[in-house]
């Protein structure tokens, strides 16, 4: 297996006035070099094409992951799907990329917009082959990955954004490309390719979509492993091991809280340097530095404040902007988070903080733990790979 891996991130607007979206995606088997993506697009919107595409995606994503043919998955979604009684008919179009141990790609598309490849920030018209099975015409390629090799997976939502509200004929794919290719920032994570797409197309609904829109995006990097640690052990017999463990990882260095920063800096033989307190945002404690850690925050009111912008991220997205340009502790642990890291880990101490002891603040251990493990939950559905080692 090579050091790369497969960064994915996806946007979902609902029709106007719908509280259910008729896209869906799925994802299998993140993790270890594979994994099977499916955007599904059901037929309508509303709760039918919800169930429809639901059906679609849950059904091809288990099927493909388990290497069964083309043919029987297709034949399995259209012996599976309910007919719709008005139209007669019963389909949900799809698009399938199955990763195959970082280095080969297979996408399979039935009626919805070409996937589209952006290698070293251009188009890349990769070649297909058509198939028909059952009646439907399927398109398949096999494409040899490629470090940097972004994949944007649209539902259709996307191409008629704006007929007849911003543009004649809607934005056809052509335009996408020229948007993407003009907007392309090599370090820009696959959520906010999605996050910055899915916007483009709600303005050019003028804020009210007339379908449902989805834009999934896969991006082939490099592994960046973030290690945070937060609170000292419970036995202080253990500093030297869960610090050994810490700074023995590669990738980059997180130290949070007071305590945690001074046995951090005593371990470098270092000092913590706070400077005068420069409150970026009046609601989160100031950074410090220490040598050797590229970021030193405050604990508790920080990370709570990260768990806040996470959970944000998994659904609109709406923060985006908050997290992506402030400087203050918990947007800078975001943007390395949420933005650079693959792989988090994190090294968790279960003493408790003197500090937290006065009944007057509402925090307590219980609280540092919870927090810790949603915020490790909220980053292994981004796709990252996290571990926690208490102590």
């Amino acid at each position: 297996m090579n050091n790369l891996t497969t960064d994915i991130g996806y946007i979902s607007l609902n029709k106007y006035g719908e509280e259910l979206c008729g896209d869906h995606v799925e994802i299998t088997g993140h993790g270890d070099g594979s994994a099977v993506i499916v955007l599904a697009d059901g037929l309508g919107s509303g709760v039918k094409a919800n169930i429809l595409s639901t059906l679609t995606a849950k059904i091809l994503s288990t099927m493909v992951a388990n290497r069964l043919p083309v043919e029987d998955c297709v034949h399995t979604v259209a012996a599976t799907l309910p007919i719709c009684k008005v139209r007669e008919i019963a389909y949900s179009t799809f698009s399938i990329i199955s990763i195959t141990d970082n280095r080969e790609a297979e996408i399979i598309q039935y009626d919805n917009p070409q996937v589209i490849l952006l290698r070293g920030g251009r188009n890349f018209d990769y070649p297909q082959e058509q198939e028909e099975i059952g009646g439907k015409l399927i398109y398949k390629a096999r494409i040899a990955l490629e470090e940097g090799d972004l994949f944007v997976v649209l539902s259709d939502g996307a191409i008629h954004a704006g007929v007849g509200i911003t543009l004649n004929f809607g934005w056809q794919r052509e335009d996408i490309i020229h948007f993407l290719e003009g907007s392309y920032d090599a370090g820009c994570s696959a959520r906010a390719v999605s996050t910055l797409l899915a916007g483009r197309c709600n303005d050019l609904y003028g804020g009210h979509p007339r379908d449902d829109t989805t834009v999934c995006t896969l991006k082939i990097r490099r592994r960046s492993p973030v290690n945070l640690m937060i609170g000292p052990p419970v036995e202080r017999a253990d500093e030297a091991e869960m610090l050994a463990g810490f700074f023995g990882r590669r990738g980059r260095y997180i130290v949070c809280g007071g305590t945690t920063a001074k046995i951090a800096a005593a371990w470098l033989g270092k000092r913590v340097e706070v400077g005068a307190p420069v409150y970026v945002d009046p609601d989160i404690p100031p950074t410090a530095r220490i040598e050797g850690v590229d970021l030193v925050t405050e604990g508790v009111v920080t990370i709570s404040r990260v768990l806040e912008y996470a959970k944000d991220c998994l659904g609109a997205n709406s923060r985006y902007e908050e997290w992506r340009k402030n400087t203050d502790g918990a947007s800078l642990i975001a943007r390395m988070l949420f933005e650079e890291a693959t792989d988090v880990n994190f090294y968790i101490g279960r003493a408790a903080n003197p500090a937290h002891q006065n009944p007057g603040l509402p925090i307590n251990l219980n609280i540092k733990l919870r927090l810790v493990a949603e915020l490790a939950e909220a980053l292994r559905k981004m796709g990252k790979k996290v571990e926690e080692i208490e102590y």
